[in-house]
């Protein structure tokens, strides 16, 4: 698959300082994190004629706080979108994969990346604490992404995790609708767990959605397809800001 994306020649953006995953998405004044993936969970397009970097550079003018890069097979991607990204951006970047092993967050670091996805529901809970604390050790903000309320156990470090709530199924490879109800649910719990930036991902199709789970306390919400397929995101930020003032439904 062609993937688009070009190696540059410019001083990689990655070599640059950068903003913290938490930090960036707590002094946002609208904090989305905007994808990069290369196909939706049905295994169609998103990238379509622009380049990683075109697709990149629009969201900097979105003013994104953050990115989040999916490096995952499912939905086309690789590491190489992934050090594309970090070469285009000094943003804060999350790598979005299954990862499992220290040596994957060491490589994620090597790449540029900010911050990585730890999927609590496959990790033993020895192991997803090891890997927030390697995470941590790296300089790495652990993005820790549950399901349930009982993922929330003993889980090490709240406050300098992103903890985000998946509204999808990954059983069903994201194939699903999704349940946003699982996000307004579990907010309570996964602020008295003692995190500072609860993060509701996944299934937030439009900007009314967008403003209710931001005004419902959520520090923060990654938007991938939905911000992909949009040919004017600029109307569809206003939308968001306009609905959280309650001028619009």
């Amino acid at each position: 698959m062609n993937e688009r994306s070009e190696t540059t020649t410019a001083t990689p953006a990655h070599s640059q300082a950068r903003t913290s995953f938490v930090d960036a998405l707590l002094t946002a004044r609208r904090p989305l994190v905007m994808e990069v993936k290369l196909r939706d969970p049905h295994g169609n397009d998103l990238l379509g004629e622009r380049t990683v970097t075109d697709l990149v550079t629009r969201y900097e003018q979105a003013g994104a706080p953050c990115l989040s890069v999916v490096t995952g097979r499912w939905f086309g991607g690789t590491t190489r979108l992934l050090r594309d990204v970090t070469a285009a951006t000094t943003l804060p970047v999350l790598q979005k994969d299954f990862l499992t092993r220290p040596a994957q967050l060491e490589a994620a670091h090597a790449m540029g990346a900010s911050a990585v996805l730890l999927t609590a529901a496959l990790l033993p809970a020895t192991s997803l604490t090891r890997l927030i604390t390697h995470a941590l050790g790296l300089g790495l903000t652990p993005f820790v992404e549950i399901t349930d309320e009982r993922e929330l156990d003993a889980l090490p470090h709240p406050q300098d995790c992103v903890i985000a709530v998946n509204n999808k199924d990954i059983r069903t490879r994201e194939r699903d609708p999704g349940d946003l109800r699982r996000s307004l649910h579990l907010l309570p719990a996964v602020r008295a767990a003692g995190c500072r930036a609860p993060v509701s991902a996944s299934a937030i199709t439009d900007p009314h959605t967008a403003a209710r789970l931001l005004d419902a306390g959520y520090a923060g919400l990654l938007v991938g397809t939905a911000l992909m397929r949009t040919t004017d995101i600029d109307t569809w930020l206003t939308t968001l800001d306009t609905a959280r003032t309650g001028v619009a439904a």
